[in-house]
């Protein structure tokens, strides 16, 4: 069996407790209103007055060149922001797939022009993308993708479905995975990803698909021979698996996989405050522990993207073992406070327990299934 190594995390250098400091003084300012319930549902959480004011104090797109409209600073630097954000319960959601991942892969494998039109954007926080992967009946297997884009002249013709496309009604883009040759039995030989503009293409329907908490952030997209202009196609064609590959690791290593929950514990610590109760003190202890460990890990990880290193097995490991966090923090809670969760309320335990109980199921789902992820960590551990 072999060992994945997790390189030891960045350290905190003046400029970076200077930034988090900063960071911490605007949210005080900003998220003075917003009640327990509201920060307990951070980043789907949408709020693009929000999002404008990241962009016009350089918080997004930190990592990338000036050129484009970033800033040129540290993938750490960037980690912290988005750790404070989440820990503070900041609305984020808006331009939080742009910032994390689609402006990235734009980044990495688009075309000049690609860059000059969307990464400035996306910066000033005033674009919003999506992400166009998952499909009925195959979920988190990418591979067996059945949406197609078939080349015809000047565009690609697509016909297929995806699901659970976070804020698809609200973001002006999306980038989405599917099959520009062959056929789902070549699993990841003939992939590629296109540039869908949300708001303009004929042959496109954005359903709303209602979650477990009466709330619509996730959506069905349905394509019906829509054109799509073949210079939206991102990267190459036929290397869909691989850009999909290096975007996952922006996508599941980030602190989004153990803050979800964060409220929720807070209000938690709160309520047991003064209790002597050996069982709540052993368990926050516990609660605590795990959570350092999480967060060590997931800096390891920022550390090798900071170095521009393979950091897909290890990002798996983070959003596997943070999704187990998040989903076992609500019946922990319930089992030290006998209070029932309220979802008419609009603030306290009561309410966040309630949002949590709600929304954390979805939580070993988003960013690649628990089944899936376990497969690919075997893999690595050289076990499968």
């Amino acid at each position: 069996m072999s060992a994945i190594p997790f390189p030891a995390p960045p350290a905190d250098s003046e400029t970076v407790i200077a930034l988090r400091a900063e960071v911490r003084a605007f949210l005080a300012e900003e998220l003075a209103s917003r009640t327990d319930r509201q920060r307990s549902d951070s980043w789907c959480g949408a709020d693009k007055d929000f999002s404008r004011k990241m962009g016009q104090r350089g918080w997004l797109g930190m990592t990338w060149p000036k050129r484009y409209g970033g800033h040129e600073r540290t993938a750490y630097e960037r980690y912290v922001v988005v750790e404070e954000m989440l820990a503070a319960g900041a609305p984020v959601g808006a331009h939080w797939i742009a910032d994390r991942q689609s402006g990235p892969s734009i980044l990495k494998f688009g075309t000049e022009e690609q860059k000059q039109y969307f990464l400035p954007k996306i910066a000033a926080g005033e674009l919003y993308f999506s992400i166009g992967m998952s499909e009925p009946d195959s979920g988190s297997d990418l591979a067996a993708t059945r949406t197609r884009a078939v080349r015809d002249g000047d565009v690609y013709r697509v016909t297929g479905t995806k699901v659970w496309t976070s804020f698809a009604h609200q973001s002006d883009w999306a980038i989405m995975f599917c099959r520009t040759s062959g056929t789902p039995a070549d699993r990841h030989n003939g992939t590629s990803q296109l540039l869908i503009d949300l708001k303009n293409t004929p042959g496109l329907t954005i359903r709303p698909i209602i979650d477990l908490a009466g709330q619509h952030h996730f959506n069905e997209m349905h394509f019906e021979d829509a054109a799509i202009p073949a210079s939206q196609l991102l990267g190459s064609e036929g290397q869909g698996w691989a850009q999909v590959m290096s975007e996952l690791a922006f996508e599941r290593s980030g602190p989004e996989r153990f803050l979800s929950s964060i409220e929720l514990l807070y209000q938690l610590i709160a309520i047991l405050r003064g209790r002597q109760s050996d069982a709540a003190q052993i368990t926050l202890g516990r609660l605590t522990a795990r959570l350092a460990v999480l967060r060590r890990l997931s800096r390891s990880v920022t550390s090798m993207l900071q170095e521009e290193q393979d950091a897909g097995l290890q990002a798996s490991i983070v959003k596997d073992v943070g999704a187990l966090f998040e989903q076992s923090l609500p019946d922990i809670a319930r089992e030290l406070v006998d209070c029932e969760p309220d979802p008419l309320a609009a603030s306290g335990y009561a309410a966040v327990l309630a949002n949590i109980v709600h929304n954390s199921p979805s939580w070993s789902l988003r960013g690649g299934t628990r089944e899936i992820l376990r497969g690919i960590i075997a893999r690595g551990l050289g076990t499968r």
